[in-house]
């Protein structure tokens, strides 16, 4: 067990406010350290306080995390065990890990702690990955050795440096669902819908996980069945997009479905929302400002819905095109691909610039960061979080 160190003073020797800006300025990655230092020192952590005063002092981090292939990470690529998924693009015999990326801290990567009690420590193949507050949510995927469908939920607390084992995930065993979490950083929700059960059957059946109570709750059905579905969250809403029945396998469908948190029903099906039939698994929702936008990654473009609209935003790269994984955050997006089926990921950012009174576009140019060789490797999920 962790010592804890019994003290009167925050930090002998200074006053309590001095302290405090001291310790709201300690690195994400150490508060699994911090937490153990004093009884005092756990309980500003874990204070919802201390959490908003880093963020009125702009010390937050905005952090990309990774449902990433470990190091040799060259492997040719493969459709798959079952069938083949827009989203099945990389070797079922490669192992998976959560690795993390501080994009505006040069680039900086890390590999988060293995979950303890999983087979050699692999994540589960095709997992979904969501944020809720401090916390990182690891729901579903298949296991690596038997290709069997799971149920299980994982959460990795980052002020702790810990995993736990959630609540499993109630109903058929799904994959390739839909799932995000809502309501910004104060909300521990995370959203789940469609899919396909374990007879390749597309679901219209939904739920919803509390991460602090570590409960599921039914949501009413879609209108539709929906497997390979993308979920968003924005505008108070969980947003379903695309996917297809099962009677029309990997035939992709335009349509889309919101579920509205406030009213606890979902609205009625947008028919051509998308506007092309095509996977939509890079389809991702960017929150600033109370104002939600959703972008996605078309026809070799990145494009954002305006008003109903898709409007092109930025050309791709020609070496992250394949495979690619877009994610977004306070209007900037991190974009990273590869050039080929196997071939090495690389990374880019961009800040999306807004349209000036002329109607013209500014320029806008990626950036490419470096990304270490050991971080190369093929990405199964990604989401941001801030810390």
């Amino acid at each position: 067990m962790d010592r804890i160190v019994l003290m009167d003073e925050l930090i002998p020797g200074l006053p309590e406010e001095v302290a405090l800006e001291c310790l709201v300025r300690v690195s994400y990655h150490l508060f699994g350290v911090a937490v153990s230092v004093s009884r005092l020192w756990k309980r500003e952590l874990e204070s919802p306080t201390f959490h908003r005063t880093r963020r009125s002092r702009k010390l937050t981090r905005t952090l990309a995390a990774f449902v990433q292939a470990e190091p040799p990470a060259d492997a040719a690529s493969a459709d798959g065990p079952a069938r083949k998924h827009c989203c099945t693009t990389s070797s079922s015999t490669l192992s998976y890990r959560l690795s993390v990326l501080d994009p505006l801290a040069g680039g900086e990567w890390r590999t988060l702690p293995p979950v303890p009690g999983l087979p050699r420590s692999r994540l589960p193949l095709f997992c979904q990955l969501a944020a809720v507050g401090r916390k990182l949510i690891v729901v579903g995927g298949w296991d690596p050795d038997t290709w069997a469908p799971s149920d299980a939920v994982y959460v990795y607390d980052f002020l702790t440096g810990r995993w736990r084992r959630g609540a499993r995930m109630p109903g058929p065993r799904r994959s390739f669902f839909a799932c995000s979490a809502g309501g910004g950083t104060a909300s521990a929700t995370v959203f789940v819908a469609g899919g396909h059960d374990e007879e390749k059957n597309a679901l219209r059946s939904a739920m919803a996980y509390d991460a602090e109570a570590d409960e599921w709750a039914p949501l009413p059905d879609m209108a539709v069945e929906r497997d390979e579905c993308r979920g968003a969250f924005l505008n108070g809403g969980f947003h379903v997009v695309g996917g297809y029945p099962t009677d029309r396998q990997g035939q992709f469908c335009k349509s889309a479905e919101t579920f509205d948190v406030a009213t606890w029903r979902w609205g009625a099906v947008e028919e051509d929302r998308l506007e092309d039939a095509t996977c939509p698994m890079t389809c991702v929702d960017d929150v600033d400002g109370g104002e939600g936008r959703l972008y996605f990654v078309r026809s070799g473009h990145v494009v954002v819905e305006e008003c109903g609209k898709w409007k092109e935003v930025a050309e791709v790269p020609e070496d992250a095109a394949v495979s690619t994984q877009l994610m977004t955050w306070q209007g900037k997006l991190l974009l990273v691909g590869s050039g080929s089926d196997g071939g090495g990921r690389v990374a880019y950012l961009l800040e999306v610039a807004s349209d000036v009174d002329d109607g013209k576009k500014s320029k806008l140019t990626w950036h490419r960061m470096e990304v270490p060789e050991e971080y190369s490797g093929h990405v199964h999920a990604a989401c941001c979080l801030e810390i």
